[in-house]
Order: structure tokens, then sequence, then C-alpha cells
């Protein structure tokens, strides 16, 4: 018998230059159903992974944050390199 599998899908990938890390989003689909999930996953040096899923309503929440921080700040440096 076949069992369902989740369906991850990769949103970007990128490493922070300040601390080296690789940072992946990921949108996932559970096999169960439910609503997609945004996946943020942190490789720190070496093989540590800090990974957690937000849902759709936590993930704009923290965008519009995040972007409303950045967006002064952000001015004079250049695009983050994909």
């Amino acid at each position: 018998m076949l069992r369902a599998m989740d369906k991850i899908t990769s949103i970007s990938q990128f490493r922070n230059p300040y601390g080296g890390q690789e940072i992946e989003l990921q949108q996932v689909e559970y096999a169960a159903g439910g609503t997609p999930m945004l996946r943020l996953r942190i490789k720190e040096r070496g093989a540590r992974f800090t990974i957690f899923d937000l849902d759709p309503v936590t993930a704009k929440f923290w965008a519009e944050t995040m972007a409303g921080w950045a967006e002064p700040l952000a001015i004079d440096t250049p695009a983050h390199p994909e």
C-alpha cells in the first residue's frame, strides 16, 4: 500500500552574510491536508538545524514587521544576492 507524502517546495535559499547560516524558505503541504505552511530552515555551522513552520497569518505578520524595520535601514545597502 502506498502512503501519501508531504509535498515540500523550495521558495528561496540564501546565506546570511554576517553569520554564515544557510537559510531556506519552503512551502509545506501536508499529505493529511490542512493549511499549507511556510517552513523556515536555518542551518548553522556544521550540521545543526533550526526548523519551524509558520501558518499564513503568522508569516504575514512577521514579514510586515521585518519589512517595516528593514526598509528605512536598508536604503543604501545593495540587494541581497540569491
